[in-house]
C-alpha cells in the first residue's frame, strides 16, 4: 500500500504533551466544532489505548486509538476515528482504517473487532467488512450503530 501519511503508534505514555495536544485538538476539531457536539471526549480509556497518529510533515492529519478488549467491548476496537478536514477527500480515512486494522492484529492477533459507528458512515465501515450488530441509538445527538468485524481470513 502506497501511504500518503506518516504514521506512529505510541501509548498514552510514549506520546509527547505536544503530540497528545495536537491528537485531541484534531478530535475535538472534528467531534466537537464540526459535529456540533457538546461531549466529553476525554473518557479515562485513552491511557489504555494504543494512538495511531498520521502525520504530513509536522501537521497531525488522522488519529484513532486502538482500545484493548474488555475496556469498550469484550473485543478489540478501534475508537476516535478523525481526519482533519484539511485533508478530506484524499483517501486519508481509507488509509486510516487500513493501518489500525493491520496495527490491532499485529497487537492482539486475527480478531472480531466491534466499533461504535456513526450511522452516516454504515457504508464506509461496510467496506471494511463490518457488519451492523446492534439497533441504533443516540450518542451526544448524533445516530450510532454497533458494528463488528469478524475475523478476515
Amino acid at each position: 500500500m502506497n501511504l500518503k501519511l506518516e504514521w506512529r503508534f505510541k501509548t498514552f505514555e510514549e506520546l509527547s504533551k505536544e503530540e497528545l495536544y495536537a491528537l485531541l485538538r484534531l478530535r475535538c476539531e472534528v467531534f466537537v466544532v464540526e459535529q456540533n457536539c457538546n461531549f466529553l471526549d476525554l473518557d479515562n480509556k485513552d491511557q489504555k489505548c494504543l494512538h495511531v497518529c498520521g502525520y504530513r510533515g509536522d501537521t497531525i492529519m488522522a488519529v484513532a486509538r486502538i482500545v484493548p478488549a474488555g475496556l469498550s467491548y469484550e473485543y478489540p476496537s478501534i475508537g476516535r476515528i478523525a481526519v482533519s478536514g484539511k485533508g478530506r477527500g484524499e483517501g486519508l480515512g481509507i488509509e486510516l482504517l487500513n493501518v489500525s486494522i493491520e496495527k490491532l492484529e499485529e497487537l492482539y492477533g486475527k480478531s472480531i473487532i466491534r466499533i461504535g459507528a456513526q450511522l452516516y458512515l454504515k457504508r464506509f465501515y461496510e467496506s471494511f467488512f463490518f457488519e451492523q450488530s446492534g439497533e441504533m441509538y443516540l450518542e451526544d445527538n448524533l445516530e450510532h450503530i454497533e458494528m463488528t468485524r469478524q475475523v478476515q481470513p
